[in-house]
């Protein structure tokens, strides 16, 4: 068994990039064993040549393997606001933004603002750092694979454009993909680039203490007039203390 179970961590990681390694050995035997079973598999062996062939197991191993919730055109309305707004006004004075979706969790965001992006400017033009601490959801967002529920609030045209259906897993397009890059940060540890027009930073900063969020804010690393863009329970309700003033709901531009 523990041969079997190496070789299926070398084989999970090689298909999705995800490396079991990371967890606790014991706990994730018996999670992984548990749900095979209840499959009527014998090995995991077996479990893994059906997750390679089957997109309803692997869906259902890579809701077991992250737990962070997101999902496309998370609150639509103020993806609206950015699309008709927001990138126009960063776009009438540079063809070319330089944007960070912090915290990108399993890329649901990045991928959103580069559709969005592709209604305004060429493919080629667009180019998004997304970044998070946790590898494991790095590496299911390089692999773009969602379930249905994730596209609850995408538009019709965008997901017959942007994404591939098949069974109930849909897949993003390989152009949009290659729009974003995934890194691996710890947003109150590493040092940030700079210079960017234009970053979103949303459902993150709930987690944090209010020392923690001074810190993030003033590292923000955006340009005199980019703008950061942060969830709806975040509020920034002293902008002028960060050098932010408010441009629209949740919007906020550095002076």
């Amino acid at each position: 068994m523990p041969q079997e179970y190496e070789e299926f961590i070398r084989n999970i990681k090689t298909l999705t990039g995800i490396d079991l390694a990371l967890y606790k050995e014991g706990q994730m035997k018996r999670r992984l064993t548990s749900l095979y079973e209840k499959r009527g598999y014998h090995s995991f062996r077996e479990y893994h040549k059906d997750i390679q062939t089957n997109p309803e197991v692997l869906n259902e191993f890579l809701d077991r393997m992250t737990i962070n919730v997101s999902e496309f055109y998370r609150n639509a309305k103020r993806w609206e606001v950015l699309e008709r707004k927001i990138l126009p006004g960063l776009l009438a004075s540079k063809k070319k933004l330089k944007i960070w979706s912090a915290a990108c969790s399993t890329g649901e965001e990045p991928y959103t603002l580069a559709m969005i992006l592709s209604n305004l400017v060429p493919l080629s033009q667009i180019e998004i750092l997304a970044t998070d601490l946790d590898e494991n959801v790095l590496a299911r967002a390089e692999l773009g694979i969602y379930p249905e529920r994730s596209l609850n609030e995408v538009p019709e045209e965008i997901k017959r454009k942007y994404f591939e259906k098949k069974a109930d897993l849909y897949r993003v397009d390989e152009e949009i993909k290659r729009r974003v890059t995934f890194k691996k940060q710890n947003l109150l540890a590493d040092r940030f680039e700079q210079g960017f027009d234009l970053i979103i930073c949303r459902n993150v900063l709930i987690y944090f203490t209010e020392e923690a969020k001074n810190l993030l804010y003033v590292s923000a690393s955006l340009r005199s007039g980019g703008v950061f863009f942060v969830g709806s329970t975040e509020q920034i309700f002293t902008p002028g203390k960060y050098q932010f003033e408010t441009i629209d709901t949740f919007f906020y531009k550095k002076k």
